[in-house]
């Protein structure tokens, strides 16, 4: 039975001035699973993203979400759907004047009516799921990268959101530090049921995290499937994308 589709991109087209960026772009996101957006620089990845987060308006085509059609939503219905949506910001996003707990305690505070106890009490619980309790009242500039890292996870899942977007979540972490991340992300998508959205380049983490691949190849879909199946896709440029990983292991050798 087909998992159900938290997301459906249908005919997505994307220009600026007379530079066409999308071109027709279909692609699904399936519940519980992890879903990587990849291709090269200039392939339409982020433009994608905009598209999703609604920093960009849909011109062409539609994109729902959670079974809506985000461009037939009123002001307040998009606010009621983007806060089913956490995101993850490559560079962490977390305000330096504030302490981790205030940062991830902010859209609480924002967007709920939760007592100042009981939003404590939810921040604690959330950076206990990241390993970083201890960091509570530690400031931005007092954490190491991958800390960095986790609490802006942290703060991403603090509303609970079924679906989470991650913008090259590992950039910048050495590989132990990147493999812990990964770690986390998939623990939380099990344990929270949680839909992921990720656009990397980084070619281990998406061997260890991803269930869904869509690949991008000047502004349209070449493929879109398993993992298991891209790896073994007769697509040139994915083929070639997942060749670094085996050329880097046989390097190793």
């Amino acid at each position: 039975m087909e998992k159900d589709k938290v997301i459906r991109v249908s005919g997505l087209g994307a220009s600026f001035g007379d530079l066409v960026v999308l071109s027709d772009i279909n692609f699904s996101v399936y519940k519980g699973e992890i879903t990587v957006i990849l291709g090269a620089s200039g392939s339409g990845k982020s433009t994608i993203f905009r598209h999703l987060l609604g920093l960009l308006s849909v011109r062409k085509g539609s994109i729902e979400i959670l079974g809506k059609n985000i461009s037939a939503l009123t002001e307040k219905e998009q606010l009621n759907l983007y806060l089913q949506m956490g995101v993850f910001y490559q560079s962490g996003g977390l305000l330096n004047s504030m302490t981790v707990g205030e940062n991830i305690a902010l859209p609480l505070k924002q967007h709920t009516y939760l007592s100042e106890s009981l939003i404590e009490e939810i921040v604690y619980m959330k950076l206990g799921l990241v390993n970083l309790q201890h960091a509570y009242h530690f400031f931005p500039a007092e954490l190491s990268g991958g800390m960095l890292k986790r609490a802006a996870l942290a703060r991403a899942i603090v509303m609970d959101p079924p679906l989470l977007f991650c913008d090259e979540p590992g950039a910048g972490l050495d590989p132990i530090s990147l493999a812990s991340l990964d770690e986390l992300i998939v623990n939380l998508k099990n344990q929270l049921g949680i839909s992921v959205i990720m656009v990397t380049h980084e070619v281990t983490s998406i061997m260890r995290i991803a269930d869904r691949i869509v690949y991008l190849e000047n502004g349209n879909v070449a493929f879109e499937g398993s993992l298991k199946d891209a790896l073994s896709s007769d697509v040139a440029s994915v083929n070639q994308f997942f060749s670094v990983i085996e050329e880097a292991d046989k390097f190793r050798r």
